[in-house]
């Protein structure tokens, strides 16, 4: 019994552990997002990039401002306490409308000023008037009547000037009110207020002197931050298409009137004024705009047909073909367009790239 068990025990074999072990993993590498796969990619016809020669250019981003020649401060003469305003921030007001009423004791004063000077011409007239009688009667020396005659010119003067001191602050001398009445000096938009009800107004009193500012928007200026590097390529009188974050299919002509003659130290810019007609007043003050600048320099470009150009989240892609009969997308920066159905590509490709002539078909058949 005892030699069974031990021919037994022998005649098993000892396991091994590198046969027990699992097989090694494999790993399955797949295609990125770039790269499409579709069936017949012949069907998809090519196209070279080709050069093409233009002025060199230069984007550079800023934001929409108020042409300060064309702002006009509204400033009430009067100093007192503004009892009505009429109009608010941002509306569009016509000159000699009626923006706000002030209650001010400097309307007593001017009055008061003119009715003295009435009286006083009402009296040097009657003593000018006896001066001659007495004069034409042999009674008194022509001094005399010059002197009546000097005090009548010097009353009328005082009293022209209390006239216009009244029509100066707005107030109907045969009609004076308690108030005065400030209208626009000019047609446009309320771009600053600075003064509300119950608020003090006036030269004299209030913190700002202007009540409101109102500004035509039918010309504005683009107000840009240039590198110091690129300086060299900006010149007054250059022109600019400026495109708007707001209408990006809306491109406008523009032209630089300054270059800062002061760099932000910071970020090492230069601020450069772009002076911009605003038809319908398109633009809003505050909206961010991009400008591209046109140089003299003459630059090769990339050209590819506009369907070339596939414009997808905000961003411009072209194809190209692979040797396997896939195609990758690529990342590129689009330009101006072209006669012919061209457009420009500043960067991302070079001409004698190939690429994929209508590039929405194959994005299309890459999702089905």
């Amino acid at each position: 019994m005892t030699l069974m068990l031990t021919g037994i025990g022998c005649s098993r074999k000892a396991s091994d552990p590198a046969a027990e072990a699992p097989p090694p993993a494999t790993v399955e590498h797949q295609q990125g997002v770039s790269v499409v796969r579709v069936d017949h990619p012949e069907r998809f016809s090519l196209v070279t990039a080709q050069s093409h020669e233009a002025a060199s250019t230069l984007n550079v981003t800023g934001t929409v401002n108020p042409d300060i020649s064309r702002e006009i401060p509204v400033v009430s003469l009067a100093s007192g306490r503004v009892i009505a305003v009429h109009v608010r921030l941002g509306d569009y007001v016509k000159k000699g409308q009626l923006v706000m009423e002030v209650q001010s004791t400097d309307i007593s004063g001017a009055y008061d000023q003119y009715l003295k000077a009435v009286n006083d011409e009402h009296l040097t007239n009657t003593q000018l008037d006896r001066a001659r009688i007495l004069y034409d009667k042999g009674a008194i020396a022509k001094s005399q009547l010059e002197i009546a005659e000097d005090g009548e010119n010097d009353a009328r003067a005082d009293l022209t000037a209390a006239e216009q001191q009244l029509r100066v602050l707005g107030v109907d001398k045969d009609h004076p009110g308690a108030t005065v009445k400030v209208y626009a000096p000019s047609s446009g938009f309320i771009i600053q207020q600075n003064v509300t009800e119950a608020a003090t107004a006036g030269v004299s009193l209030a913190g700002s002197p202007n009540a409101f500012t109102i500004a035509d928007l039918s010309h504005v200026w683009i107000i840009c931050d240039v590198y110091e590097n690129d300086l060299s390529a900006v010149h007054i009188g250059q022109t600019a298409d400026i495109r708007l974050n707001a209408y990006p299919d809306r491109t406008l002509t523009g032209t630089i009137g300054d270059i800062g003659a002061v760099l932000d130290p910071n970020i090492r810019t230069a601020k450069v004024r772009i002076q911009v007609e605003n038809p319908g007043n398109l633009m809003r003050l505050g909206m961010f705009a991009t400008a591209t600048l046109h140089g003299r320099r003459a630059e090769m470009h990339t050209v590819v047909p506009a369907t070339a150009i596939l414009h997808l989240q905000d961003r411009d892609w072209v194809y190209i073909p692979n040797n396997d009969g896939t195609f990758r997308r690529l990342s590129v920066q689009a330009g101006a367009m072209l006669p012919g159905n061209l457009q420009e590509i500043t960067t991302g490709l070079n001409p004698g790239q190939q690429v994929v002539s209508r590039a929405l078909e194959l994005q299309n058949s890459s999702e089905q």
